[in-house]
């Protein structure tokens, strides 16, 4: 059969598809996505893979891909980040039957993907991304998509300026964003991260209860397990609104260990909430929120303070630039470093001083003979057949041992076609012993 292109295989191996769950690290696992689909989602992406590693390690294949297979689970494109064609292709080999097309991030701003350089980091390089989709195109039978960003010219990036099926992100917080955003773009699909992550039930234009969609999410995860650390996330974002009520719950939510101690803090939070709910009758939401807390609603982040010495405009959620550590000001992230480590400090000034490998920039080893990392150290020792004692690389030292094994192998065999009754031979030394 032919390989489905442009709006042929968005209308049918898509199937029209046009709410979309969009692909989120360690967030749009088998367990969420079904929990999506069941809610409105047409169509799920895994969360993003790194295609280098998808290549060498077969345990990674099988957690992030292979042990996800679900007859539900369809259609489901996979997202690789890659900056090598040939690697990205052999990623895209093995996924591409457990899939319905493969996926090219262009889209991530992170700082690790400025240091892996991927992601947005290669919307510029069109020879590379070129030979990247022309050679994925060529070999797999499945068609290949680009997750991108918006760019500053606008013919680059609006729907008008392609032909093919294009699909819209970016702040979806509810039915009527994706309706607006169908509406005034033009695009065929919409998708939904954060939003997604705050009311899975969003492509369905409900705000049910929270403990609705987290009881649910918790006899899926029990189907189809995954890390704890994934299903802890989800919980925090469902009771995001809650957990700034109930605060004493937060820390308990974040200490337990297994799956059932999560499910009793849902469940704990699910009995405040109606003791919250038996109380409030007849009162307006408070803390400005459209909803009582314990429905599932959107989390709209708050502006940059006035007077900060951050940008005024508007930010991101994950920004590209690295900023530096601020003293007064630390994230959620580092504040919980603190809290279980009081002495730990965020100083950049204090940081410790790493010598630079000569060719790459990396850490150098402090006892290298040739002051270069292990990478560059083991190329350039292999090539001149030389010792690194400082990284443990031996070349020169093994070279000589077989040289020396070699030139010992004709005095072995000299030695074992002496005769019998031969000085010297063996058989007569072994029964010299036996005597």
């Amino acid at each position: 059969m032919p390989k489905l292109q442009g709006f042929e295989f968005w209308s049918c191996t898509l199937r029209g598809a046009r709410h979309v769950v969009a692909p989120m690290v360690d967030q749009s696992e088998l367990a969420w996505r079904l929990l999506s689909r069941r809610h409105g989602a047409q169509l799920c992406y895994t969360p993003m893979l790194h295609a280098q590693v998808f290549v060498r390690d077969a345990n990674y294949r099988k957690e992030n891909l292979y042990c996800e297979v679900c007859p539900e689970d369809r259609p489901l494109i996979v997202q690789f980040c890659a900056n090598d064609p040939e690697v990205f292709v052999q990623a895209a080999l093995l996924a591409q039957d457990y899939c319905d097309a493969i996926d090219l991030n262009l889209g991530c701003p992170q700082m690790i993907a400025k240091r892996g350089h991927y992601g947005a980091f290669l919307q510029e390089e069109w020879d590379l991304l070129q030979r990247m989709i022309q050679l994925a195109h060529e070999k797999l039978s499945v068609p290949v998509t680009c997750k991108i960003r918006v760019f500053p010219e606008i013919d680059k990036t609006v729907r008008n300026a392609v032909a093919i099926p294009v699909f819209a992100n970016g702040n979806i917080q509810c039915l009527w964003d994706v309706e607006r955003c169908l509406r005034d773009t033009g695009v065929q699909g919409v998708m939904s991260a954060e939003g997604n992550l705050h009311n899975p039930a969003l492509f369905e234009g409900r705000s049910p209860a929270v403990w609705e969609l987290a009881e649910e999410y918790l006899d899926l995860v029990r189907q189809h397990p995954c890390p704890l650390s994934y299903v802890r996330a989800h919980l925090f974002k469902l009771w995001h609104h809650t957990l700034q009520v109930h605060q004493q719950l937060r820390e308990e939510l974040a200490k337990v260990k297994t799956l059932e101690g999560v499910a009793a803090v849902s469940q704990e939070l699910k009995l405040r909430c109606q003791e919250d709910m038996s109380r409030q009758e007849g009162e307006e939401p408070s803390g400005g929120l459209p909803f009582f807390h314990w429905i599932c609603q959107p989390y709209f982040r708050p502006g940059p303070k006035e007077g900060s010495k951050e940008n005024t405009s508007a930010r991101s959620k994950r920004a590209l630039e690295e900023e530096e550590s601020s003293t007064e000001i630390l994230s959620k992230n580092k504040q919980k470093k603190q809290l279980r480590n009081p002495h730990k400090t965020f100083d950049p000034s204090l940081k410790p001083k790493y010598a630079k490998c000569d060719q790459c920039g990396n850490p150098k080893g402090n006892r290298c003979v040739f002051n270069l990392c292990r990478g560059c150290c083991k190329k350039r020792a292999f090539k001149e057949t030389a010792d690194c004692p400082g990284h443990g690389l031996l070349f020169k030292t093994k070279l000589e041992k077989s040289l020396a094994w070699k030139g010992a192998q004709p005095r072995l065999q000299e030695s074992q076609q002496v005769g019998p009754g031969d000085p010297g031979g063996f058989p007569e030394v072994v029964g010299s012993a036996l005597a």
